[in-house]
């Protein structure tokens, strides 16, 4: 995480913002990708989203011992995750392509020309595939979603979470973790910071109250977010 604008916030407001990651993400051991009944060569593309199922893809696939033909196709959500795949395979441009960010812009890099392929999403156990899954089936595509890696809660016991005015969660597995650590929690003075929809159903299935959500058209990030709350309310 970029910490260049939380430092100008604690510049400017006098804050103390610290950073503590309360869940980590890890990949799926090979018996809990075998339960997905899965096998990866019946399928002719792949579909990646972040870094981290990259690694876990390829750490399976040796694991698994299954030798990954040089005619698969990836297709990514950014150039940023598709040059990531040089850890791992030769740089081809006529096997590699890369969206602006988004599911529809991954289905565009499809188009008319890969659309016979049979695609393999890799996703992150907590994370929602709905967005991508509604692109692919609106595109009529032949697509298998599989869990790669899964996040794991941290031990943050030794926080003292009811010291701080704010805490700032962006996934469900935040949610867990704060439960598994805090046996009974309860937000009392505590308040929240949502990025995202995701962790919005969470928080409410939850009961825990937000205090501010991002990203919005004022506030498309965290910090700017912080930024206009703490400006509103100094």
């Amino acid at each position: 995480m970029d910490q260049t604008p939380y430092a100008a916030l604690t510049e400017k407001y006098g804050v103390q913002i610290d950073f503590k990651p309360f869940f980590l993400i890890e990949p799926l051991s090979s018996r809990e990708f075998r339960a997905q009944r899965l096998n990866i060569l019946d399928y002719t593309a792949i579909v990646f989203t972040a870094r981290q199922t990259i690694d876990a893809f390829f750490r399976l696939c040796e694991e698994l011992r299954v030798t990954v033909p040089e005619t698969m196709k990836y297709f990514c959500s950014t150039e940023a995750v598709a040059l990531y795949l040089q850890k791992h395979i030769v740089f081809r441009k006529r096997k590699i392509f890369f969206g602006t960010g988004t599911p529809e812009s991954i289905v565009a890099q499809i188009g008319a020309k890969h659309k016979a392929e049979k695609f393999l999403i890799t996703t992150n156990a907590a994370s929602s595939n709905l967005a991508i899954r509604a692109a692919f089936t609106a595109a009529k595509l032949d697509y298998t979603v599989a869990d790669f890696v899964k996040p794991v809660p941290q031990d943050i016991k030794d926080v003292d979470i009811k010291s701080y005015d704010l805490a700032v969660v962006y996934n469900a597995a935040d949610i867990v973790s704060l439960k598994e650590n805090f046996e009974g929690f309860e937000p009392g003075n505590l308040r929240f910071v949502t990025f995202g929809k995701q962790i919005v159903k969470a928080m409410e299935e939850a009961g825990y109250p937000i205090e501010i959500q991002a990203p919005t058209p004022e506030a498309p990030s965290v910090a700017k977010a912080l930024g206009l709350y703490l400006e509103a309310n100094k």
